[in-house]
């Protein structure tokens, strides 16, 4: 099993908000970076992404200046999975689907060289369902990121039923070496995370929807008497409206009715009020929002 010293180059499948901001934060911590989607329009968007979250920590003193162009230099778009034959640690941050991640696995068992672990930054799904799809399933682990990457410190390994200690220590290392924190969890549905998150969540949005308070009293409340950072239905906005359901929807069925979507949750993300992303969820946001 290889250790930090063997990784020089890092693929990130998946160029949506989290694959950038993996991307991101591993060229920061000067890796070279392969980053990776189906579509050239979906990179060039996760590019401007990361010029913008680059400048924003420029900003606030977080990246110096002279920096930024190399961070950015670091870092390669692609559209082919071949390209990966290069690399030498891989996190995939593909749409949270089990047959999409299966696809993309065994696509990449093809593709990366045998020694390389495979990482995935599902927040629900089974990490051993997915790495039955390869065959390396023993360097297959999960690496699930906290959304937004460049700034939350939090990186959750989980460990499948057949991930190996080396590739699991392998995820520590790698993660703390892009200065984050970890904390570990088995193969259970939600994780540490999601299984406690997403019923806070949906409380918050049941609790709104009922009328026990305003949205505002409910976000207020929860901050003030928890001392966390942002309330349930701000927090449902940030992550994204349409997450939050998938995420919910998959623990319901994995563990019953007290995962149960709220009503609203749903009709929201019917609506297409997803959220920060949208402009619109529970709150109303703007550029400088």
């Amino acid at each position: 099993m290889r250790d930090l010293r063997d990784i020089d180059t890092v693929g990130v499948v998946g160029a949506g908000t989290m694959g950038a901001g993996i991307a991101q934060v591993a060229a920061t911590a000067g890796y070279d970076v392969l980053m990776r989607d189906v579509e050239a329009e979906f990179v060039e968007d996760a590019f401007d992404r990361i010029e913008d979250s680059l400048d924003r920590l420029v900003e606030k003193g977080e990246v110096d200046a002279d920096d930024r162009g190399a961070i950015l230099d670091r870092i390669v778009g692609t559209t082919d999975l071949a390209d990966f034959s290069q690399t030498d640690f891989v996190v995939e941050a593909a749409v949270e689907n089990m047959d999409v991640k299966r696809d993309v696995f065994a696509e990449l068992d093809e593709e990366v060289p045998d020694g390389v672990p495979l990482a995935t930054n599902t927040s629900t799904l089974s990490i051993t369902t997915i790495a039955a799809a390869t065959e390396r399933e023993d360097r297959v682990v999960g690496l699930h990121f906290m959304n937004p990457v460049p700034v939350m410190k939090g990186v959750e390994v989980v460990v499948g039923e057949k991930t190996s200690d080396e590739a699991v220590d392998l995820a520590h290392d790698f993660a703390e070496d892009l200065g984050k924190e970890t904390w570990e969890s088995d193969d259970k549905p939600g994780f540490v995370t999601n299984r406690i998150l997403m019923p806070w969540i949906n409380e918050g949005i049941r609790a709104f929807d009922e009328g026990v308070a305003s949205k505002e009293d409910i976000d207020k409340g929860m901050k003030l008497g928890t001392n966390v950072p942002m309330g349930p239905l701000e927090l449902a906005d940030h992550i994204g409206l349409d997450i939050c359901l998938d995420a919910s929807e998959t623990l319901h069925e994995e563990l019953g009715d007290r995962y149960k979507p709220a009503y609203l949750l749903k009709r929201k993300v019917d609506a297409g009020d997803l959220g920060k992303k949208t402009g619109k969820g529970f709150y109303e946001y703007d550029e400088d929002s």
